[in-house]
């Protein structure tokens, strides 16, 4: 069975270790952690592993944030992956940094990346994982925010949450999504 897994951010060495660019950085550890490595393709860099009986296909989009649903659309059709095989990892500023939220569907919650996937897949009936990356910022700062950089006390923490994160991306491919959110959305 294949599976696309997307994680959002931006590329440029400018954004490589801002907020936003968690999706990507979720998806690098599940890369290393399985020897796989990324390689650019239409769209994004991409990387293939397999675990358990499942292909994962690792999408980071080269299509910028607010257009990362031409990249989905495009490896989902290429792949013929199925919607309920798609999983979107993104940041999230209404999450206490570290926490993850993983759900079946749902809105994008004013998040670009997300409004623009459920645009062109024309729906919103697949699955996202959030990360969450706090939103301790003044009123009107939420951009400079989330393209800031992480802080000491997040950077140290960061190994620990990226592990849980890949955990949870392998048992969304093996267990399913409810399972995978019963026990993962307590961590």
């Amino acid at each position: 069975m294949k599976y696309l897994i997307v994680g959002l951010g931006n590329i440029g060495a400018e954004y490589a270790e801002t907020r936003h660019n968690i999706g990507f950085k979720v998806l690098d550890a599940l890369a290393e952690a399985s020897n796989a490595v990324f390689t650019t393709a239409r769209y994004g860099d991409v990387a293939e592993v397999k675990y358990k009986g499942r292909t994962l296909v690792l999408l980071k989009p080269s299509t910028y944030m607010n257009l990362s649903g031409k990249a989905v659309r495009y490896w989902m059709d290429a792949g013929k992956i199925a919607p309920e095989n798609l999983l979107v990892v993104s940041d999230d500023i209404a999450l206490p940094f570290g926490t993850l939220r993983l759900r079946p569907k749902g809105s994008a919650g004013g998040h670009n990346g997300l409004k623009n996937i459920a645009e062109l897949l024309g729906t919103e009936e697949y699955a996202r994982m959030r990360f969450g990356v706090g939103g301790d910022f003044p009123k009107g700062h939420q951009v400079e925010y989330v393209l800031g950089e992480w802080t000491d006390a997040e950077r140290e923490a960061m190994p620990g949450r990226l592990k849980v994160f890949v955990d949870a991306i392998r048992s969304f491919a093996t267990a399913g999504v409810a399972t995978t959110m019963n026990f993962f959305n307590k961590k």
